[in-house]
């Protein structure tokens, strides 16, 4: 299993913004081979922004890097940015990426 992620440090008072951005868009993501889940994670406050995160659980590194080249991703990201002036962002996306080397489930029986 491979797991992506992108750190977002979004302005203080753009959350709506930022969070309505990622309600409109099409991802694509159900479409690729190897896709398992999406996650968009709000994280701690801070003086000058909210920490935002993308979490995307892959079957192999191989599946997310052809979900990188692939014509989904592009069309996916056409239209993500912050088109309407002033970006809501402090820098740049961090990207993240983790191949799991333990995963650990509660079992039916301790549910």
């Amino acid at each position: 299993m491979f797991i992506a992620m992108n750190r977002f440090q979004v302005k203080r008072g753009a959350e709506h913004k930022f969070e309505a951005i990622w309600s409109a868009r099409e991802s694509y993501l159900g479409e690729m081979p190897g896709f398992t889940e999406f996650h968009l994670l709000k994280g701690p406050v801070s003086d000058d922004h909210t920490l935002y995160s993308t979490h995307t659980t892959w079957v192999d590194k191989a599946a997310f890097e052809a979900w990188t080249t692939s014509e989904q991703f592009r069309r996916s990201h056409a239209r993500a940015g912050n088109d309407t002036g002033e970006s809501i962002y402090l820098g740049h996306p961090r990207f993240e990426g983790f191949e799991v080397i333990r995963t650990e489930r509660k079992s039916a029986a301790a549910a």
